[in-house]
């Protein structure tokens, strides 16, 4: 019964009807019933009740026809009794609305929403996140952008380890790790192996909008210590790039040099997991995404070490923060470097770490000098 037809009646008969079907569970459609025959009775000696008393019998003549037929319809399920047929016909037998069709079509359209949601995911993603139908979706996305649009030239591929762990580490740059994804590619395409290198992104990659679950969905993991550690005693190839967001956040006049390798956190990660560390050069990223100026205002609204202002935006507009120019792109993948475990446990361990670091860092340095003079277009190699 609605709660507009009561209120139509005075507050006697409304005291009488409330107090009728104030029961719950099993009895209700007998109280329902009961209540019928108590407002017909009252309606009979009270006049004045004739119009509310009317209108409100015809609700609760409604309502039990619907209960009633609910109740038949699922065997009582739920254990509540049948009601007792009222003793006299309803006033107006109005067909309740046949809803059969309604749970049907929700189920349908929740179903259809659900393989929708889950066509490019699974539900089973590996404990850093990444989600394997969804990589094998996007991968030829990722080969296109290897091979047709940035036309990648893959070198010293036999450099990497088929099997085993191994440290990639390159020098890093543009706004959008696109050099992460293209040191994994190359490995993944053009290596004999086909693994799948693991790249590290800096933090400010799990605060950008919409990008950061696909970074995650697509194999990029956090980083930070634990997870590079977890990897590569997993024998897992790792990415990293010591630069940081000095390297991504360095304008374009200061390209292809080297920024501070910080304190040398991926030469203590090869000495605990004994992971040979392989010198990677990436050259033609600076390019794809100059950096001409920052907005530290921009920055500070969103949460960021920096907001860049490229090119891109000013002739691609929104698409530009994420577009990247063609450029000729050039890796190259050094010998590996084992550091030996002498190093552990000595007085002078962090002189040797900044040693080694700064070694790998001039190593790097001369890999790049070396592409950037046989380079003679930034557009075509």
């Amino acid at each position: 019964m609605s709660r507009a037809a009561v209120a139509v009646l005075p507050g006697e008969l409304d005291r009488l009807i409330r107090a009728r079907l104030d029961a719950r569970g099993e009895t209700f459609v007998q109280r329902l019933d009961e209540a019928i025959r108590s407002v017909r009775r009252e309606v009979g000696r009270r006049p004045g009740w004739a119009e509310g008393g009317i209108r409100t019998l015809r609700d609760l003549e409604r309502e039990i026809a619907v209960l009633q037929k609910f109740l038949s319809r699922n065997g009582h399920q739920a254990g509540m009794p049948a009601a007792a047929p009222a003793k006299e016909p309803p006033v107006e037998a109005v067909r309740p609305p046949d809803r059969a069709p309604r749970p049907a079509l929700r189920s349908f359209l929740l179903q259809t929403l659900y393989r929708w949601r889950m066509a490019w995911r699974s539900e089973r993603v590996d404990d850093f996140g990444m989600d394997p139908v969804f990589f094998e979706a996007t991968k030829p996305i990722v080969e296109f952008f290897y091979r047709r649009y940035f036309r990648v030239e893959a070198r010293g591929l036999n450099h990497v380890p088929s099997v085993g762990r191994g440290l990639l580490v390159g020098n890093h740059s543009g706004v959008i790790p696109y050099d992460g994804m293209m040191v994994s590619a190359a490995v993944m395409f053009d290596h004999p192996s086909g693994r799948i290198p693991r790249f590290l992104a800096e933090d400010m990659f799990s605060n950008y909008p919409l990008l950061a679950p696909l970074f995650t969905r697509g194999g990029t993991v956090r980083a930070c210590r634990e997870n590079a550690e977890r990897l590569l005693n997993e024998d897992q190839l790792v990415a990293v790039f010591p630069e940081g967001t000095k390297g991504i956040g360095k304008l374009y006049r200061d390209r292809y040099h080297l920024q501070r390798f910080g304190r040398g956190g991926f030469i203590h990660l090869a000495l605990r997991t004994r992971a040979p560390i392989i010198p990677t050069a990436v050259v033609g990223a600076e390019e794809s995404m100059p950096m001409i100026a920052k907005s530290d205002f921009m920055a500070r609204l969103l949460g960021l070490p920096y907001f860049p202002i490229t090119p891109n935006m000013l002739l691609l507009g929104p698409l530009g923060t994420m577009l990247a120019f063609p450029t000729k792109w050039l890796i190259e993948f050094g010998e590996p470097i084992e550091l030996p475990s002498a190093v552990l446990g000595a007085r002078d361990s962090e002189l040797r770490v900044n040693r080694y670091k700064e070694e790998i860092r001039a190593r790097l340095q001369e890999m790049i000098n070396s592409l950037l003079k046989v380079r003679r277009s930034v557009w075509f190699g």
